[in-house]
């Protein structure tokens, strides 16, 4: 079975995947939305709390970040998408207010505004060729063959030419993790969601919440847990069940889609080529450059 990574390498693998490689498409993405952040201070204040350079956010360049609590555990994932005027924080819709309100605790005196401006806008993502809009947009920055994505007003979107399902199973392809459906709030670990090899997390900006953690983390090593992607052989299971390694429970299945899903799976379950869940069987399906990652960490 052939599965192609994110770098259009083909793979051999041993479960059954259906086969999306080479397909192309703009789909709406109704789960996702957005929170703006404006005034003179919108750069200075997001710097010193989320994990990305917000520096290096510009019209046209999209950053992956993340905030994460004080003890360094994932709370809300985003794209910072800039207009030269704001910052949009193309995040889950059903998060986005919290977002911003979470984000408002932090404001103190800081020049900024923050506000959930979900209504009325569509997030797309375009991939496999297809021509990226004028506006706010930008390369997905996590992997090259993710395509775009792009903030709009409703009444000037792109027409999609596929339908969700479809963009779902191309990011599921390419290992891309999508907010909570599969990260945990308050557990899972920047390292552990391969933030730091998608370029959500700064080794130089500086101090941000939870960023001494991420650095010892990555500097002693401590990564006990990946997101991975894995083939799937049976029924998908649901979302949070347990995956076991005989009797010996290794890790729980997140979102998936036909014969593909991700699931978090401890380090030694990595090379596992029959892990069980619920009625299927699971075969993790690592990347090359994840197994590059969990070879130089050894």
């Amino acid at each position: 079975m052939l599965w192609p990574d994110a770098r259009g390498v083909a793979l051999v693998r041993h479960g059954p995947v259906s086969h999306v490689a080479g397909m192309s498409g703009i789909a709406h993405l109704p789960h996702r939305g957005a929170v703006a952040v404006t005034g003179e201070d919108r750069v200075a204040f997001l710097q010193g709390l989320v994990s990305a350079d917000m520096r290096e956010a510009a019209p046209g360049r999209a950053l992956w970040s993340a905030l994460l609590t004080p003890q360094g555990r994932w709370l809300f994932e985003f794209f910072v998408l800039s207009d030269g005027e704001r910052l949009v924080l193309e995040c889950e819709r059903a998060r986005a207010g919290d977002l911003a309100q979470r984000l408002a605790r932090f404001r103190l005196r800081a020049r900024v505004a923050l506000q959930d401006i979900s209504e009325g806008l569509v997030v797309a993502a375009g991939w496999g060729g297809a021509p990226m809009p004028a506006g706010l947009t930008a390369p997905d920055p996590r992997v090259e063959r993710a395509g775009w994505r792009g903030v709009f007003a409703a009444g000037s979107v792109p027409a999609a030419t596929v339908d969700w399902a479809a963009w779902d199973a191309h990011r599921l392809s390419l290992g891309l993790a999508d907010g909570s459906r599969d990260l945990e709030a308050d557990r899972t670990l920047l390292l552990e969601a391969w933030f730091d090899q998608q370029g959500g997390v700064s080794w130089t900006k500086g101090c941000y919440m939870g960023q001494e953690l991420t650095a010892r983390t990555r500097y002693r090593g401590l990564v006990k847990r990946r997101l991975v992607p894995v083939a799937v052989d049976g029924p998908l299971p649901e979302p949070g069940t347990a995956v076991v390694d005989g009797a010996a429970e290794v890790g729980t299945i997140r979102s998936g889609r036909g014969g593909r899903a991700l699931a978090m799976l401890r380090t030694e379950a990595l090379a596992a080529t029959t892990l069980r869940c619920g009625e299927a069987v699971l075969t993790p399906a690592l990347l090359p450059w994840m197994v590059a990652t969990e070879e130089a960490a050894r």
